[in-house]
């Protein structure tokens, strides 16, 4: 399966350097003005999953895919994003402003009570986004200015203090209501078939034998999606009229069939790449799906 985004490469993609406190092997935070991060230079956020927390205060137009579910944000919002579920953000306009922070799980290892994924704002399925009014975008806008006013400040327990700070925005928005612009698609199936799609087509080209299709199930896609595979394979069918299996099964052959004509590779290294642990295993594929063996094929 597909490795999620590091604070890594978070940071070289926004900033072209890392920080030496990554290099610590400690809990990381950091905190930024959204203003600062995005632009007409600004590279597109991949629909992935991060290894990393986020909280953002966002204000202007932007559409968040987030899981099968999008957000429409018109106004002030303050979002939520888990570790464990995958997004992807489009702005909307050229005048978003905001802030937000980024910060590990580690970064409360033994430090809160119980885990982050029990917070309803962070959990599989839970709502993540809040719809602030004026004031409440005053109160939350003071939180991430106190935090990037500690980030760069000298005391020795600033980490303490914006650890408290977090708390406090998540405990904050657990007593207002969550917003009710976060919808399912009006075309739902629709979305995630699509989602669904770009993640099975990012696993091509095979260019390299050390590179392996690794999203092979419905199974791997509903945890990447985290979603419940009867969902999705429910939502590609209708939209498709086919089924998970068969997508994904075409996609492999075809990329097979380009493999054996236009690479020198053996027929074992085709399969390994393929997902064949066994050459044995991409044989039978084949020939289920040809009526050939792989080795005629290439000669015919």
């Amino acid at each position: 399966m597909e490795k999620p985004e590091t604070l890594e490469h978070f940071y070289q993609q926004k900033f072209n350097s890392v920080p030496e406190t990554l290099q610590q092997g400690v809990g990381h935070f950091n905190v930024f003005r959204l203003e600062d991060c995005i632009g007409p230079n600004a590279k597109p956020v991949s629909y992935t999953r991060r290894d990393f927390y986020k909280v953002s205060l966002v204000r202007g137009k932007f559409l968040y895919h987030y899981a099968d579910k999008s957000l429409l944000v018109d106004g002030t919002t303050l979002i939520f994003f888990s570790a464990d579920i995958p997004y992807t953000v489009e702005n909307l306009s050229d005048d978003n402003t905001g802030f937000f922070c980024i910060f590990s799980s580690s970064f409360f290892i033994e430090k809160i009570r119980g885990s982050l994924k029990d917070l309803p704002m962070f959990s599989i399925g839970g709502k993540p986004a809040y719809a602030l009014d004026e004031k409440q975008d005053h109160f939350v806008s003071s939180i991430f200015l106190k935090m990037l006013e500690e980030i760069d400040s000298d005391y020795v327990f600033k980490y303490d203090l914006l650890r408290n700070y977090v708390t406090e925005l998540t405990h904050y928005a657990l007593k207002t209501q969550p917003s009710e612009s976060l919808y399912k698609h009006p075309d739902a199936k629709s979305r995630i078939t699509s989602v669904f799609t770009e993640l099975l087509e990012r696993q091509f080209p095979i260019e390299t034998t050390s590179q392996r299709f690794a999203l092979r199930s419905a199974k791997d896609f509903a945890e990447k999606l985290a979603v419940h595979v009867n969902h999705l394979n429910r939502s590609v069918k209708e939209t498709t009229g086919k089924t998970t299996t068969n997508i994904i099964t075409e996609r492999l052959l075809a990329e097979a069939k380009s493999l054996l004509k236009h690479t020198d590779w053996n027929v074992s290294e085709i399969g390994y790449c393929l997902g064949f642990e066994e050459a044995a295993h991409f044989n039978n594929f084949f020939k289920k799906q040809t009526a050939y063996t792989p080795g005629y094929f290439r000669n015919v």
